[in-house]
């Protein structure tokens, strides 16, 4: 659990900058330049690393807090929709990202809150109820932050459909395949 604990300390903590010390950021952006980048992405993928780590060491010696009714996994698999066409909007300007505002931060808060309607042990209460704190807060404090220009693909009337449809091939994806693959667990449906 510690490895888990370090790494969403590092991962949240290099993201939670802007939240806690946004002009302390943007001086350090300016003066390092690539350099700020190269930092922040070195940090990221280390917490990243540790997080996978953690969580999987921390599923061997689970310690139960709740055991959720089998029917939240359908629940959870239904919200879980949701989630890859807002993270492919934050990247193709459209309607959905204007409706959503921030997409990525609502496809973080979907899939921590969906994972946390399903898995109830310690691990899981730590590491999705760790990213969803963390999107909330982040999403309060960009409220009162200049915003930050974001690197997407041009917009054209397509973007939207792309976002859809790329999201929904992602999901189905994920559920027939990667999830096991990667997480070692195959979601109900």
């Amino acid at each position: 659990m510690t490895l888990l604990i370090v790494g969403l300390v590092i991962f949240l903590g290099t993201h939670s900058i802007s939240i806690v010390a946004n002009e302390w950021r943007d001086q350090m952006a300016a003066k390092l330049g690539n350099g700020w980048r190269a930092v922040y992405s070195i940090l990221s993928l280390i917490g990243f690393v540790l997080i996978i780590k953690g969580y999987a060491a921390a599923r061997l010696e689970p310690i139960v807090l709740y055991v959720p009714p089998l029917w939240l996994h359908h629940v959870t698999a239904a919200l879980m929709i949701f989630v890859f066409p807002l993270l492919l909007a934050t990247y193709l300007p459209g309607r959905i990202n204007t409706l959503f505002k921030h997409p990525m931060l609502n496809a973080v808060k979907f899939w921590a809150f969906a994972h946390l309607l399903s898995n109830g042990t310690l691990n899981d209460v730590v590491l999705f109820g760790s990213f969803l704190l963390w999107a909330v807060a982040d999403r309060i404090s960009i409220k009162r932050r200049p915003a930050r220009p974001l690197n997407t693909l041009p917009a054209t009337k397509y973007n939207d459909l792309m976002a859809l449809v790329g999201g929904i091939a992602l999901y189905l994806l994920t559920i027939h395949w990667l999830h096991y693959k990667l997480i070692g667990v195959v979601p109900v449906l």
